[in-house]
């Protein structure tokens, strides 16, 4: 009795609807938490061309469409990320499937080497990006005497880039191929179908929306990447010089508001592009669940 009495004294704690206690407050805090690490930087850099007018800031925005230099700078970093990105997408499904549904020696070694990009400060990437690509160094050597140059050229950037987005393609698909049912498969290799046409019209289409993810993610990481690529790049005005670079020199320089207009753009730039592909995932979510298997 005694126990059966405390215990209906005991306060039972507040429950959300999916009975978890203190839902609401949990909830409330890890908003406010969010909105200070991300939105509110966030809002600060898309106010801070307007922060001496509206007039002043279009004039502004008007000034950075005819900078040469910017506008040049902004064509590298999205045109190597998007093709860093595109050119992601075939090694990395080879290696998520090597890992997902491969029998092969030292999975376990490449699944952690696959985590290095993310491990490793993007500075120390760079430099080995330089020294293995450069005119003497072991790739970079051997290209130099066929007449080809990657360091200090486009290529070269987009080397890094594609250095620092693999584990993104790895880290989408490899989950969607370990979840993929077989069932489709033997059905398909049962009525006739080739391993190949098993690949190409069975598991592909199931790819597309891991596929669009991995490639916005790897897109998204690439036109905001700094610290790998200025070692590689040559940073030459006009020809290798990336965006977040420029907003460096731009701060040198004490110009903040010609900064933050860059960043407005990189970060413009890539909530589109998450933006088109989320949309775009819809779309062949929906159409795959109404065309059936």
């Amino acid at each position: 009795m005694a126990a059966t009495a405390a215990w209906a004294r005991v306060r039972i704690a507040p429950r959300g609807r999916d009975g978890l206690p203190g839902l609401r407050v949990g909830l409330s805090l890890t908003l406010a938490w969010l909105g200070a690490l991300v939105v509110l930087p966030l809002a600060a850099l898309l106010a801070r061309p307007w922060a001496e007018g509206v007039g002043s800031g279009l004039a502004a925005f008007g000034h950075m469409l005819h900078d040469g230099r910017m506008l040049a700078a902004l064509r590298v970093s999205f045109v190597s990320a998007l093709v860093a990105a595109a050119a992601d997408l075939p090694p990395g499904v080879v290696i998520a499937w090597a890992l997902a549904r491969g029998d092969i020696p030292g999975r376990r070694v490449i699944d952690a080497l696959i985590e290095l990009p993310f491990a490793l400060p993007t500075a120390v990437v760079g430099i080995t990006m330089a020294t293995l690509y450069g005119p003497h160094g072991w790739i970079g050597g051997p290209l130099a005497r066929l007449g080809l140059k990657v360091a200090f050229t486009p290529a070269g950037i987009v080397v890094a880039l594609m250095f620092v987005g693999l584990p993104f393609v790895v880290r989408t698909v490899a989950p969607v191929l370990r979840a993929l049912p077989r069932e489709a498969e033997e059905a398909a290799r049962t009525l006739g179908a080739t391993r190949a046409q098993v690949i190409a019209r069975v598991i592909v289409p199931a790819l597309y929306p891991a596929l669009l993810t991995a490639f916005a993610m790897a897109f998204a990481r690439g036109v905001g990447e700094y610290g790998s690529v200025i070692f590689i790049a040559g940073n030459q005005p006009y020809h290798t010089e990336i965006a977040p670079l420029l907003i460096v020199i731009r701060l040198q320089e004490y110009d903040t508001r010609g900064a933050s207009l860059i960043g407005v753009v990189l970060v413009a730039v890539a909530l589109a592009s998450l933006g088109g592909i989320a949309w775009l995932r819809r779309r062949v979510a929906r159409g795959g669940a109404g065309g059936g298997v």
